[in-house]
């Protein structure tokens, strides 16, 4: 073939891929913050008596299950911009990922809901627990154990999607990527610096999200079922 790799030139580069890591972590962070809120909130709309509630969040979940990302991102940030709202790149790409993640992990949550057993419910009543502490102790906590490992999976796939808000400008590791291939004329070495600095960040998270589950759900850590 003949191809020569040639480092040098890319790996000079690295403080723009640090800032474009950084980027990265920050734009997965805040969507994995946001959008887990907003999916505990619709898995809870799901499951509502209140036949409008129920319909209304089954829309949002199915909407956005079944349109690509990319297609959401332009949306959000094409479509405010035809509204006569113009907003950051940074803050368009956070917008789109919380609204698909919140989908995605509102499925999830809701699957872990619909695992508790009614009798423990039935009992947590006969106990006279509120309302408040019912849900919160006996279905949701338990809900969220239950779909740990299924919640943090789909975190870091979160991360790994965040390239794509680069179409929008966003200057994380993958726009990163082709700005320093289109000044050092190294693509493949461009790349595969990206591919590992994801690589990283993926086990990194994995690591993190471990560490959470260490701390927060103590039979999941005797049972060694936190992976």
């Amino acid at each position: 073939m003949g191809y020569e790799f040639e480092f040098a030139d890319v790996v000079a580069q690295w403080p723009l891929f640090l800032r474009g890591a950084w980027l990265t972590i920050q734009l997965s962070a805040l969507a994995i913050v946001f959008g887990l809120v907003i999916g505990t909130l619709t898995a809870i709309g799901r499951r509502s008596t209140s036949r409008w509630l129920s319909r209304l969040c089954g829309i949002y979940v199915e909407s956005v299950r079944n349109t690509p990302l990319l297609v959401q991102i332009f949306v959000v940030y094409f479509g405010f911009a035809g509204l006569g709202w113009r907003v950051p790149a940074f803050v368009a790409a956070v917008a789109a990922l919380v609204i698909n993640l919140g989908a995605y992990t509102s499925e999830i949550v809701r699957a872990g809901m619909d695992a508790i057993d009614k009798g423990q419910i039935e009992a947590a009543e006969c106990l006279a627990l509120t309302r408040a502490q019912i849900y919160w102790h006996v279905v949701l906590v338990p809900a969220f154990e239950k779909v740990y490992p299924a919640l943090a999976s789909q975190f870091v796939l979160l991360m790994l999607a965040s390239s794509i808000t680069s179409q929008i400008g966003a200057e994380e590791l993958t726009a990163v990527a082709s700005r320093v291939q289109s000044e050092t004329y190294r693509s493949f070495e461009a790349y595969l610096m990206v591919a590992l600095l994801y690589l990283l960040l993926s086990y990194l998270a994995r690591a993190g999200f471990w560490g959470v589950g260490l701390l927060v759900f103590k039979r999941r850590r005797k049972l060694g079922t936190l992976a």
